[in-house]
């Protein structure tokens, strides 16, 4: 009976041993993106390396209120995705820590810059440009003339017609707080906020929420990156999709691994995983339009092209820094936030 119940726990222990995900061990992946693309990351990595991915998907802000949360005690290996400004508030807060990517030389300059900004705890993944996108059936329905710029959304025939996510919990959003900061003037920009306020039927959580809104019928304008516009317009939606006249800023979406993750070496694998050329050309296959950090990616024709858009010279480093992010943030909550609809 002993030598039955010995074989038994050895029979048992090798067949955990011969399980791939076993031996591969697991990976917990924060993940920031669209849906569709964090799906494709962890079946994609679970393929190509046999190590079991535990993904949860939250906006940028709410990803980092979680990584924040839980620093004493990290349940997160790595996190993949939105903007890079709650990225390197992160790398600040000493939340995230280095890691020098063997595919560096691979990147654009715009991925390094963000990865030397955090003394290398973050890296450029892609890159899109802010903008938004309007329903075009309900547009004509409603007779309403075509927005083409940030003014034209705070006009009166638009009230309750516009929605945008709170950047409290959507980088997307914080982008554009930022944005329009560097754009017209701390003073100026807050005036233009309280005007569009008026035109808010609802802010969201997630950033690209208001497009899908819109494509759904539920709203006229959405505020949103650009290939998120695009992504809805691919799947068959009636959406224009806007680049506004006065120019706009841009997010370096980027990827980080937490401090005291416990999983550390997947977390590497992933990382350099996720910076391949070969996986970030794959992104268009799930709608996904953002140009990818490695320059051997290739791209959909249907993503903006970033060198026809009016950038402005946003400073990730001041607008990511986390005293910056904080008191705008505050500030938001204080007079926009607290407003009556």
């Amino acid at each position: 009976m002993r030598h039955s119940t010995l074989f038994g726990h050895l029979a048992l222990t090798c067949g955990l041993l011969a399980s791939p995900v076993f031996a591969q061990g697991k990976l917990t992946l924060y993940c920031s993106s669209d849906e569709a693309w964090c799906q494709q990351a962890k079946t994609e990595f679970e393929k190509k390396t046999g190590v079991a991915v535990d993904m949860t998907r939250k906006s940028s802000g709410e990803t980092y209120a979680q990584i924040k949360a839980e620093a004493t005690n990290p349940k997160g290996d790595i996190w993949w995705g939105g903007t890079g400004d709650p990225h390197l508030q992160a790398a600040e807060e000493g939340l995230t820590q280095a890691y020098v990517s063997q595919a560096r030389d691979q990147l654009f300059d715009w991925a390094n810059r963000q990865a030397a900004a955090s003394k290398d705890r973050t890296v450029g993944i892609y890159s899109g440009a802010l903008g938004y996108g309007y329903n075009e059936e309900l547009l004509k329905k409603q007779g309403l003339s075509a927005p083409s710029c940030w003014k034209d959304l705070i006009k009166p025939e638009f009230k309750g017609k516009v929605q945008v996510a709170n950047p409290n919990s959507s980088g997307t959003s914080y982008t554009m707080l930022a944005t329009l900061v560097q754009m017209m003037g701390e003073k100026e920009a807050f005036d233009y906020l309280r005007a569009l306020h008026k035109n808010i039927n609802q802010y969201t959580k997630s950033g690209s929420a208001p497009i899908k809104a819109a494509g759904a019928g539920e709203t006229v304008i959405g505020i949103v990156f650009v290939h998120d516009a695009v992504a809805v317009a691919e799947a068959g939606f009636p959406i224009k999709s806007v680049v506004p006249c006065e120019g706009t800023g841009y997010e370096i979406g980027s990827m980080s691994i937490v401090k005291g993750a416990r999983n550390i070496d997947n977390a590497r694998k992933f990382y350099e995983f996720a910076l391949s050329a070969d996986f970030q050309s794959k992104a268009k296959d799930v709608k996904s339009f953002q140009v990818p950090s490695n320059k051997a990616s290739s791209i959909s024709a249907k993503a903006p092209d970033l060198a026809k858009i009016k950038l402005i010279d946003y400073d990730f480093v001041k607008y990511g820094s986390s005293a910056e992010r904080r008191r705008l943030l505050k500030k938001w909550d204080e007079e926009i936030g607290a407003l009556p609809n």
